[in-house]
């Protein structure tokens, strides 16, 4: 087992490395910037006012329909914001140092103009199928968009994201959560997990209108929690603030000046980790959250492309609050890393309850992950069995919450971050070859708003 673990993670070093998806994926984001004419800056003013319109935490009933633009948004975030978010940022400035922020910051400004192209594709192309249901995502807009021949590359990337969000991504979220639980208030492991099961359950089998329902609600609570925690800390830290923000951006260009010269730091290694994590902790491109966008009840394609720009923005907040925090309180000694060096720095902060807190956080993190990924899953079950598929990937979904809860997932970690690089390769080809989708669509939308404004 420890073997395969190691093949799959030498597999991984190559497949998120330097020479393949991260210049593959920065490189999508760079063309769409280009292409929509830096969309991310232009029609941020606008995509805000979408946002803080549609906003609620009682929307209204999500249906086979779709959702709302807001739920549907929340329902991204739900699993764009997961435990990587608040474990990946501490690994990522220990392998690449401080600037590696600055890197991953850049790396989610471009992301913003990829993850607006694949929510208008998930939106053009949605569909329903027999039964009513929207559906959507990369398998829809790869065989809408670009032909029934491109049909098995649709079912590659369905088998693919099944594998990576719905069974093995699945089990390592339900474990950070019940080893949190445990560590914090002593817990049984089991215990957790079949709490966990069930509670997910009870979303799972009420379908679209539970799970949007949660999604609005959970979301922002998670993000409040977080906020005030990292504030706090950061609050009885404030003279360090500038300094940790200096820190990032000397090292992002000179690293080795930034921290002493002997860790062995390299512009090289804080763009390939920042970059790295900023790719994967904000999902652009991997095809993901199209399959939430797609089911949303909007006027124009363009209009959920706005909205979809602010999950990137979510998830930058997350990592940039976790990487400053961490700074701030000095307890960055380039030895801990992952989610115990997160915990140090709000173990500074908060006392003995920083243990809690990041546990609380960690179990809002995950089970939102769980939430969101369950139904970008299911979104594929429909596309390749129909609604006869549904009800049991609902109960393997399930089981193997509670799997996954007692299992040391070493592998699993591994394998989902295999599974989650496969995916990113066809939808990134869709995504090229329906750029003049893309571009057509924007400039549709621009030419309309424009057309309101001169009434």
């Amino acid at each position: 087992m420890d073997y395969l673990t190691h093949v799959i993670s030498e597999i991984n070093g190559v497949l998120w490395g330097v020479f393949v998806l991260i210049p593959l994926l920065c490189g999508t984001g760079i063309f769409y910037t280009f292409r929509l004419r830096f969309v991310q800056i232009r029609q941020f003013g606008l995509a805000a006012r979408f946002l803080i319109n549609g906003a609620s935490l009682f929307g209204k009933k999500a249906d086979k329909g779709g959702m709302s633009s807001f739920q549907a948004l929340a329902t991204a975030i739900a699993a764009q914001v997961g435990t990587g978010n608040v474990a990946g940022t501490a690994t990522a400035i220990v392998s690449g140092g401080p600037g590696a922020l600055f890197w991953l910051w850049l790396a989610a400004f471009f992301g913003m103009a990829t993850i607006f192209a694949e929510a208008v594709l998930a939106q053009t192309y949605k569909t329903t199928d027999k039964n009513g249901h929207v559906v959507g995502g990369p398998s829809y807009y790869i065989t809408l968009g670009l032909g029934k021949k491109f049909k098995p590359l649709a079912i590659f990337f369905s088998i693919a994201i099944i594998l990576s969000s719905g069974c093995v991504g699945n089990m390592t979220q339900s474990n950070s959560i019940s080893l949190a639980m445990n560590h914090a208030f002593g817990i049984p492991v089991l215990a957790t997990g079949i709490l966990t099961a069930v509670i997910s359950g009870f979303i799972f089998f009420g379908g679209i209108t539970r799970l949007a329902s949660v999604a609005e609600k959970i979301v922002p609570f998670m993000a409040m929690i977080y906020l005030v925690g990292g504030c706090i800390v950061v609050g009885m830290h404030i003279d360090q603030l500038i300094p940790a923000f200096e820190l990032i951006f000397e090292a992002a260009f000179n690293p080795q000046a930034a921290t002493g010269g002997a860790l062995g730091f390299t512009v090289a290694k804080a763009i390939q980790f920042g970059v790295a994590r900023g790719l994967f902790s904000n999902e652009a491109g991997m095809g993901s959250t199209p399959h939430a966008h797609a089911v949303a009840k909007v006027e124009h394609p363009a209009e959920q492309g706005l909205i979809a720009i602010f999950g990137v923005f979510a998830t930058v907040f997350v990592v940039t609050l976790t990487g400053i925090v961490i700074l701030v309180t000095g307890v960055l000694d380039y030895k801990t890393t992952g989610i115990e060096l997160t915990q140090l720095a709000y173990n500074d902060g908060l006392g003995q309850f920083g243990v809690a807190f990041v546990a609380i956080c960690l179990f809002f993190f995950a089970y939102s992950t769980i939430i969101g990924w369950f139904f970008f899953g299911e979104q594929n079950v429909r596309f390749l069995f129909g609604d006869k598929g549904v009800n049991s990937y609902r109960v393997c979904f399930c089981a193997l919450i509670v799997v996954g809860a007692v299992l040391k997932v070493d592998l699993i970690w591994a394998l989902a971050d295999f599974f989650n690089g496969l995916m990113v390769i066809p939808n990134l080809i869709a995504l090229l070859a329906l750029n003049k989708v893309v571009v057509k669509c924007l400039e549709d939308f621009e030419n309309k708003v424009s057309r309101i404004k001169a009434k």
